[in-house]
């Protein structure tokens, strides 16, 4: 794991305003270490070195962060803290996290753990935490102003609870959410049953991501905080395609994805090749009879789902929000559609004026894909990515599904494209093409009257219902 150790000790932990009505002062002598991840690939699973054992998550770009034991409690440090996060290869955006990424750190645990987080708040306003969709002590729920004073800058708060039921949550603010959510604040807790439970089967892989969206206009790197509905960056832990990483697995592996929400919409998550069960919410598991395989599942806002499948076909399949505006990046919600427009006596006039002037948009966006368009700095192209053919005209929420018979188990590490067997990809056809049948003069419509339909529009009222 690449991170750097911080420690809180002397001056740090006596400035600190710790508050916990259960915590000895022994338990409070020192804080646990604050490990920083820095790097923005996919880390290994962290196999538990104490407590009670568990097949861990694989947090994609991400990591789990590190705990200590004392005196059987399961300790964890957070820092709420400015960070910097390359979304994407060559772009990289100011936001603000935990322990040095967007989103923070998974936290995992195991059902009936005892666990103390302590809350460092490194920013220049009040925060606190919310411990989405939990079981605790309603002074642990972590709103500000209802059940805590706020986190101030500079002091560490703690929260204590036991982890009452296995499940996947959230953990993210509840003070200046608007702000703070949308600078990047949030992150994934898992709870692992302790024992074998009836409704979540064993899994070789399990993989957890949030899905994110930002405003950050091209050129800058800080995102609006301000924007409602018109995003143009949609990612998956704060990546954007194709800064995602691959989610790697042996065929026939039994895989889980665990998707949270915490953007401002809904995303329809699409996987190809291969059916999967929602098996979970943050609600708890899915009884095994309400479960029906689905290739698309919608997450809403503030939801998770779990899906679960065998990943018994060969290749690189596609994984995606089946939003179309959420697998670019960086797309301007004014641009002109130019589709049919001959616009080519105008273009030589502007690129008369304008040297690097480009045509755009005159045959669909596609072509944007092999343009070697000059862009800001720090700006995500809005289509990139490469395949074994050519170009793949994806960015934001895409990511590839990558099957292999020969995957060790346990083994991460991207394999490279898939070799696809003899005649099994898409071929042109170089024979003849019959003409379309077409409709006979007694079936054609009467002269004139050809694409005539009665059409009633009735606008509704309460302006753009958003995406």
């Amino acid at each position: 794991m690449n991170t750097r150790r911080q420690f809180l000790g002397g001056a740090g932990v006596a400035a600190a305003a710790v508050t916990a009505g259960s915590v000895s002062r022994a338990a409070l002598a020192a804080l646990p270490e604050a490990v920083v991840q820095t790097g923005a690939g996919t880390q290994p699973p962290l196999l538990p070195p104490t407590g009670r054992p568990y097949r861990p998550v694989v947090t994609l770009n991400g990591w789990t962060l590190p705990w200590r034991m004392n005196g059987g409690v399961k300790e964890f440090h957070l820092v709420a803290e400015p960070v910097v996060r390359e979304m994407a290869p060559g772009f990289r955006a100011h936001l603000w996290g935990y322990n040095g990424q967007s989103p923070g750190p998974t936290i995992e645990v195991v059902e009936g753990d005892h666990v103390r987080l302590f809350v460092t708040n490194r920013l220049g306003e009040l925060t606190s935490v919310h411990w989405h969709g939990q079981r605790l002590p309603n002074g642990m729920d972590g709103v500000s102003g209802l059940t805590q004073p706020g986190i101030p800058p500079g002091k560490t708060f703690v929260y204590e609870f036991v982890a009452r039921r296995a499940g996947t949550f959230m953990y993210h603010p509840h003070a200046d959410e608007m702000v703070q959510m949308a600078m990047g604040m949030m992150g994934f807790w898992v709870t692992h049953p302790k024992d074998r439970h009836p409704l979540i089967d064993p899994v070789e892989r399990d993989f957890c991501f949030l899905l994110n969206a930002f405003d950050i206009e091209p050129g800058s790197a800080t995102p609006r905080v301000m924007t409602m509905l018109d995003f143009n960056l949609w990612g998956w832990n704060s990546r954007i395609f194709p800064g995602i990483d691959p989610l790697v697995v042996r065929q026939g592996d039994r895989v889980r994805l665990r998707v949270g929400n915490l953007t401002m919409t809904n995303h329809p998550i699409h996987l190809h090749g291969h059916e999967f069960l929602v098996t979970g919410t943050d609600g708890g598991p899915t009884p095994r009879a309400a479960r029906q395989p689905e290739v698309t599942t919608d997450v809403a806002v503030g939801q998770m789902r779990q899906l679960d499948f065998v990943a018994d076909e060969p290749g690189d399949w596609a994984l995606h929000c089946h939003k179309s505006h959420h697998t670019m990046n960086a797309m301007g919600h004014g641009v002109p559609t130019m589709i049919g427009v001959d616009h080519s006596g105008l273009a030589r006039r502007i690129g008369a004026l304008v040297p690097d002037y480009m045509v755009m948009g005159e045959r669909g966006m596609k072509d944007m894909t092999e343009m070697a368009m000059p862009l800001p700095d720090n700006t995500a192209p809005m289509m990139a990515g490469r395949g074994p053919f050519g170009p793949l005209g994806m960015g934001g929420m895409f990511s590839v599904l990558k099957v292999r018979p020969d995957q060790p188990p346990g083994d991460y590490r991207d394999p490279g494209d898939y070799r696809h067997p003899p005649g099994s990809v898409a071929y042109e056809f170089t024979g003849s093409l019959p003409e379309p049948l077409r409709p006979t003069a007694a079936e054609a419509p009467a002269p004139g009257t050809a694409g005539q339909v009665e059409l009633r529009v009735r606008k509704p009222g309460g302006g753009h219902a958003g995406h």
